[in-house]
């Protein structure tokens, strides 16, 4: 596991809730130190994600902050148990924290929804797509890294392959579709594979042709992660220094209305697969 000083960005949310709770109270430090019985640095140390934090004390502070949402608080303490190592913690001191961060917010999340306006949906890629996307990095990657990326990235689709697979639902603009990274072989063989995904019963994939015009968010990679209560869903954006995640309620209603907005202007799946073969078939 990290260590406490470095906390995973799921440590840091789960810190992060205990801190709007308090707020929302308008409860300080020194009285929630008082109900545990710890020092009230021990507890801006929980409310950063540094120390962690027990199911039981989770609900002796759900309760003396008069929270209710019984969901809520049982999401919570479900994040606070104690889990088994995840497979991406092999990869933690070889790759960026904020890679491994997503794979644990995927993971975790009981539906995913994202949009791609460049590339492809990364939980969607073959290797050679992958290897062609990292290879496009700057500052430029050594062979070593691009590998250990496109391992990581393959390992991540397990949630779309486990006895339990998550929903996914992938809009993807018609620019991303021309797209030829890796070339036009590696990209016909991309479009064939995305294709044979979005038969699954799980996967819907989505096309906005370039014919809608303008959209909102145009340009940004999105993901949106739902999580066992709608107060705990996340965003994250893709950004030139790494990975972007946001859970206020403004930014959450903001993302919801962008990939709302998506889902009415896409082809539907099945038009989506026959659009996607056609361009397939152009390369």
């Amino acid at each position: 596991m990290p260590s406490s000083s470095t906390p995973t960005e799921r440590q840091k949310r789960l810190g992060a809730e205990l801190r709007k709770m308090r707020v929302a109270a308008e409860a300080t430090t020194a009285y929630a130190s008082g109900l545990l019985g710890i020092d009230r640095t021990k507890i801006s140390n929980m409310e950063g994600g540094v120390r962690p934090i027990t199911p039981a004390r989770i609900r002796t502070l759900a309760c003396n902050y008069a929270c209710d949402d019984a969901l809520y608080v049982n999401a919570l303490t479900e994040m606070a148990e104690r889990r088994e190592r995840g497979w991406w913690e092999q990869y933690r001191g070889t790759l960026p924290p904020g890679l491994l961060d997503i794979a644990e917010l995927e993971w975790h999340a009981t539906r995913i929804r994202t949009a791609q306006t460049v590339h492809l949906p990364g939980l969607l890629h073959t290797d050679g797509y992958a290897r062609a996307v990292f290879g496009a990095v700057l500052p430029e990657l050594s062979r070593l890294e691009i590998e250990l990326r496109v391992a990581h990235r393959m390992e991540r689709q397990q949630v779309l392959d486990r006895a339990d697979p998550i929903d996914y639902v992938g809009y993807v603009h018609e620019a991303a579709l021309r797209m030829q990274f890796g070339g036009r072989d590696v990209t016909r063989e991309q479009l064939l594979h995305l294709c044979e995904m979005s038969e699954r019963e799980h996967i819907d994939v989505r096309v906005i042709p370039v014919d809608r015009g303008a959209f909102p968010g145009a340009g940004h990679a999105l993901l949106y992660a739902h999580g066992a209560v709608p107060r705990l869903d996340t965003v994250q954006l893709d950004s030139a220094h790494g990975p972007e995640f946001m859970h206020a309620e403004a930014q959450l209603t903001k993302y919801r209305a962008h990939l709302d907005w998506m889902e009415g202007a896409s082809l539907p799946s099945t038009e989506s697969r026959d659009f996607i073969r056609a361009v397939s078939s152009r390369l």
